[in-house]
C-alpha cells in the first residue's frame, strides 16, 4: 500500500519526518519498507524569484534573467523563453546542479556557460528539464506563495510510504486506516480521556434532488452467504471526462493510471477507505433490478478486459433482469460499463465473501486492488460510508443530480458483540506492570470504546471480579479475543517500551509428538547404512502418481486442488515414490556406482465424506553397486536382499515381531517383493521396482524400493530397549538340511522354530532345487544354535530338543531330512 505523506496529513497531523513515521509504524506493526518520492531526484534545483529581465545584447530572441534564492548573490542567467517576467517564482538550477535528461531519463550535471558572448551562471527550467513532462516552450513558473530559496522537490514533490500491510489488517489497505495509525503512533502519549481523539473524516453530505431511488432501481440477494451486503446510489445527468489534477496527481502517486473521472473517482475512494467500488451505466441494467446470485455451472462471460470466461457454480454474480453484468467483486462485464456516453451511473459498494473471492480470483487468473482487499474480510460497516463519500465526489467533478435515498440490503447484520477483557491480563500477557491510564489511552488512540462491568465470576488469580467490556471500531475485522485487544496495547504503547523480564523458573523442556522421535529414529538408522535424504513438495501430478504403478490405477484416491497453481501440483501425494525413482534417473546421468535414497514425510489419501487419511511414511530406494570391484571381490549390484538387510536391522533394534509374505504391490515387480505385517495390520512393502515403473521415470537398470507406514507402525512397537547381559555359557551349534515342497517358505520353517526356547539363532545358509531333490521340492539348509541361560547344555539334551524340531517340520510342514 502506497500512502502519499500530504495525503495522510489531510486525516491527521503528522509534525514528524516521513522517516520518523516510517519507523513509528515499522514498530506498531505496519512495515514501511521505503520512501519514495513523487519527483525525481534533484540535486541542487531551488525556488526562486525573478527581479530583472534584460535583453541579451548579441542575440533577439536571448534575454538575461537575474534570480534570487534568498540569498546576497543574485546569478544572471540567460534564458530563452518566452513567458518569463519579473516577480515570477521559477525553478533555478546552478552550475553543479543534477538535473534529469527529458530525453533519455538519465541524470546530467549542469556546467557554466557561454552562451552569445555571455556567462550563464545556471538555468531557470522548464517542466521537460526538470522531466516533469514533454512541456518546453516556456518555463515553469510556481504559485506566488511559494517560499524563495527551499528545495524544489519539497516543494513540488510528496514523499511517498510504501507499506507492507499483513493479511490481517485489511483496514490499512486505506489511507484512512494509515492515517488512523499514524494518529495513534504519534499521539499515543498526548491524549486526554476526557477530550476527543480521532482523524479528520471527509464529510459525506451530499444534496438529493432526483426522484425517489426506490421507483427506478432495486437489488434483490439471492444468496446471502457470499454477498451479506450491498449497497447503491445512482447519480444522473453527469458528465464524463477528464478528472481534475489533484485527483489525477493522486491516483499518479500510488501507482494507479487515471481513467476518466468516473473510473477515477472510484479507484480514489476505494485507496482512501479501502472499500473497491464498481460503477454501471444505469440504461444498460435491465427491468431496473440488480439480482446479486450465484453463476450456473459452466455459465460465460466477457469481462472488461475483453476476455470470456467460463465460470463455476460458486462464483458470486452480479446480473440484472436479463443477464449477469459483473462478476462481483473481481471485474465489470463489458455490456454494462461506463462509456463517454453514460449519463446516468449506478455506483455499487457491497461487502462479498472473502473465501468465495479468494477462489474465484485466483482460477480465473483476475488478482485486481478490489480481490485483494475483498479477500481479506472487509468490515461489513464500510460500504455504506464509501458510498456516500463517492456520491458526494461525483456530484462535485461529474455534476448531475443524485436520486433521493439510497439502496442498503443486508441481510448479513449481525449484532455489536463486545470483548471481555480482565485489567489484569494485561500484566500477565506482557510481563510488566500496565497501569490503567495507558490501557485506556491505547484503547482510545485506537478507536476501542469500552466501559467497566462487574461479574460474577473471577479471573484467572481467583480473585477480580471486575472487567473491561471493550468494543472493537467498526473498520477492524481482526479483533475478536481479549489477547488481540491485549496485543492492541502493546503495539501502541510500542514493544520497544516494554521492560525485559527474565522468567520466573526454568523453560520447561519441549516434548515433541512420538512420531517426530520415532523419524528421527529411521532417519538416523538409513543415514548410517549410507543413504542420502531427499526433500520434495507433497503437491504433485496425477501424470506422475499414476507412473508409480504398473497398470495406472491407484491404490487410493488422491487429494486433488480446487485452484492448482501448475498442472505439475494438481493434487497430494499419495506415496512418496515419484520424487525418488526421479531423483535415481537424474542422478544417475551425472555419476556412477552405487544410490541410496530415501525421504521421510506425509501421504494423503482422500476419504469421502471426511478429511483425509495423511500417515507419516518413510520410503527408500537402492541402485547399481552394492559393492564396487577390488582386488577381494568383484562389483556386486545391489538386489532383493540388501534391502530387506537394510529393513530386518532396523526392525531388530525394535524388537519387532514382524510376519513377511508375498506381496501383490502393482509398483514393484511380481514375485520379487514382500509385504511386511504385525498382528494382522500392513506396515510396509519392498522389492524389486517393476520394469515398466522403471521404465516410467528413465531407470535403466534394476533398482530396490521399500515403504513402511510408520503411523500404522509406531503403536506396535515397544519403546525403549531391555537389557540382556552377556551368554554366560557356551552355545552348540548343530546343521540341518530339509527337503520342503516348493511352496513352503522361510517365513514358515522360522515361525516352527521359534516354539523352542533353546534355539537362540536360526541361519539359513544354502536353498537349493535341482537334481539332488524331487521335482516341486527344494532344499534348505540351517545353522542352529542353541544355548541355556542358566547351564552348559550337553549333547544329549541338545540331541532332544532336535528330534522335536525334526518331529514338529515333518508334521506341520511335510519335512524330511536330506540325507
Amino acid at each position: 500500500m502506497k500512502a502519499p505523506i500530504s495525503w495522510l496529513k489531510e486525516h491527521t497531523d503528522i509534525a514528524i519526518s516521513p522517516e520518523e513515521l516510517a519507523e513509528k509504524l515499522t514498530l506498531a506493526g505496519n512495515e514501511v519498507s521505503g520512501i519514495s518520492s513523487t519527483t525525481p531526484a534533484w540535486t541542487g534545483v531551488l525556488t526562486a524569484e525573478v527581479v530583472a529581465v534584460e535583453a541579451h545584447p548579441n542575440a533577439d530572441r536571448l534575454r538575461l534573467v537575474t534570480v534570487s534564492t534568498g540569498t546576497s548573490e543574485q546569478p544572471k542567467v540567460v534564458c530563452g523563453a518566452p513567458n518569463v517576467a519579473v516577480g515570477q517564482k521559477v525553478a533555478f538550477a546552478a552550475a553543479g546542479a543534477k538535473l534529469i535528461d527529458g530525453h533519455t531519463g538519465k541524470e546530467m550535471e549542469l556546467k557554466p556557460a557561454v552562451i552569445r558572448g555571455v556567462e550563464s551562471r545556471g538555468m531557470v527550467l522548464s517542466e521537460r528539464e526538470l522531466g516533469l513532462s514533454d512541456n518546453h516552450e516556456g518555463i515553469l513558473v510556481l504559485p506566488e506563495n511559494t517560499p524563495v530559496g527551499a528545495p524544489l522537490a519539497d516543494v513540488l514533490g510528496d514523499k511517498v510510504l510504501e507499506v507492507d500491510v499483513t493479511p490481517n489488517r485489511v483496514d490499512c489497505l486505506s489511507i484512512i486506516g494509515l492515517a488512523r495509525e499514524a494518529a495513534a503512533v504519534i499521539g499515543f502519549e498526548k491524549i486526554k480521556l476526557t477530550e476527543p481523539f480521532g482523524i479528520k473524516m471527509p464529510d459525506l453530505n451530499y444534496e438529493e434532488k432526483g426522484s425517489p431511488l426506490a421507483d427506478e432501481l432495486s437489488v434483490e440477494i439471492a444468496d446471502a452467504e457470499l454477498c451479506p451486503r450491498y449497497t447503491a446510489s445512482v447519480v444522473k445527468g453527469i458528465k464524463i471526462g477528464e478528472s481534475p489534477d489533484w485527483l489525477k496527481k493522486r491516483l499518479t502517486a500510488v501507482g494507479m493510471r487515471p481513467i476518466n473521472n468516473i473510473v477515477d473517482i472510484t479507484n480514489y475512494v476505494m485507496l482512501e477507505y479501502g472499500q473497491p467500488l464498481h460503477a454501471f451505466d444505469l440504461s444498460k441494467i435491465a427491468g431496473g433490478k440488480i439480482i446479486v446470485r450465484r453463476a450456473a455451472e459452466g455459465e460465460k462471460f466477457f469481462t472488461l478486459d475483453g476476455e470470456e470466461r467460463q465460470l463455476t457454480a460458486d462464483t458470486l454474480m452480479i446480473a440484472d433482469a436479463e443477464k449477469a453484468v459483473a462478476i462481483g467483486g473481481v471485474m465489470g462485464g463489458a455490456n454494462s460499463e461506463v462509456s463517454e456516453t453514460t449519463a446516468d451511473v449506478v455506483i455499487e459498494s457491497a461487502n462479498f465473501n472473502p473465501v468465495s473471492i479468494h477462489h474465484t480470483s485466483h482460477r480465473l487468473k483476475l488478482i485486481s486492488e478490489a480481490s485483494i482487499r475483498f479477500e481479506r474480510n472487509i468490515n461489513r460497516e464500510v460500504p455504506i460510508h464509501a458510498l456516500k463519500r463517492a456520491t458526494q465526489l461525483i456530484l462535485q467533478l461529474c455534476g448531475g443530480q443524485a436520486m433521493t435515498g439510497i439502496i442498503d440490503v443486508f441481510p448479513g447484520k449481525k449484532l455489536r458483540a463486545g470483548i471481555q477483557v480482565s485489567p489484569t491480563r494485561f500484566s500477565t500477557i506482557l510481563g510488566s506492570d500496565m497501569t490503567y491510564d495507558r490501557i485506556l489511552k491505547a484503547l482510545k488512540a485506537l478507536g476501542i470504546e469500552w466501559y467497566w462491568e462487574t461479574t460474577d465470576e473471577t479471573d484467572y488469580s481467583g480473585s477480580e471480579t471486575q472487567f473491561l467490556r471493550v468494543y472493537p471500531p467498526w473498520w477492524r475485522t481482526d479483533l475478536s479475543i481479549q489477547e488481540d485487544i491485549i496485543e492492541e496495547v502493546a503495539r501502541i504503547i510500542g514493544y520497544d517500551q516494554l521492560p525485559a523480564s527474565p522468567l520466573s523458573g526454568e523453560i520447561p523442556k519441549r516434548v515433541g509428538p512420538p512420531i517426530m522421535a520415532f523419524k528421527k529414529l529411521f532417519r538416523m538408522a538409513l543415514v548410517g547404512f549410507g543413504f542420502q535424504e531427499t526433500l520434495s513438495l507433497s503437491l504433485s501430478s496425477l501424470d506422475a502418481l499414476k507412473r508409480t504403478v504398473s497398470d495406472g490405477r491407484l491404490a487410493s484416491e488422491p487429494v486433488m486442488l480446487l485452484n492448482p497453481m501448475s498442472s505439475e501440483q494438481e493434487c497430494l501425494r499419495t506415496n512418496l515414490r515419484a520424487p525418488l525413482l526421479a531423483a535415481v534417473a537424474a542422478n544417475r546421468r551425472y555419476e556412477e556406482g552405487g544410490l541410496r535414497l530415501f525421504e521421510v514425510g506425509r501421504a494423503y489419501h482422500a476419504r469421502k465424506g471426511t478429511l483425509p487419511n495423511e500417515p507419516e511414511m518413510v520410503c527408500g530406494i537402492i541402485a547399481g553397486e552394492a559393492e564396487p570391484s577390488g582386488w577381494q571381490q568383484s562389483k556386486r549390484p545391489f538386489d532383493f536382499y540388501d534391502a530387506k538387510g537394510v529393513l530386518e536391522t532396523i526392525f531388530s533394534r525394535m524388537n519387532l515381531a514382524y510376519t513377511i509374505e508375498p506381496g501383490s504391490d502393482s509398483g514393484l515387480r511380481p514375485g520379487h517383493q514382500a509385504q511386511l505385517s504385525i498382528g494382522g495390520v500392513n506396515f510396509g512393502v519392498f522389492g524389486e521396482v517393476h520394469p515398466r515403473v522403471a521404465k516410467n521415470f528413465g531407470v535403466e537398470e534394476k533398482a530396490f524400493l521399500f515403504e513402511i507406514n510408520l503411523s500404522a507402525l509406531m503403536p506396535k512397537v515397544r519403546p525403549g530397549r531391555a537389557y540382556q547381559p552377556l551368554p554366560r555359557y557356551p552355545a552348540v551349534v548343530r546343521d540341518i538340511a530339509l527337503v520342503l515342497d516348493s511352496s513352503v517358505t522361510h517365513q514358515r520353517v522360522s515361525e516352527v522354530l521359534s516354539a523352542f526356547p533353546l534355539l537362540k539363532e536360526v541361519s539359513l545358509f544354502d536353498v537349493y532345487s535341482g537334481k539332488q531333490v524331487s521335482e516341486g521340492k527344494k532344499s534348505l539348509a540351517y545353522r542352529l544354535t542353541f544355548q541355556s541361560p542358566t547351564a552348559t547344555l550337553t549333547d544329549a539334551e541338545v540331541d532332544r530338543v532336535m528330534a522335536d524340531i525334526v518331529s514338529a517340520l515333518m508334521s506341520q510342514l511335510g519335512a524330511t531330512l536330506r540325507a
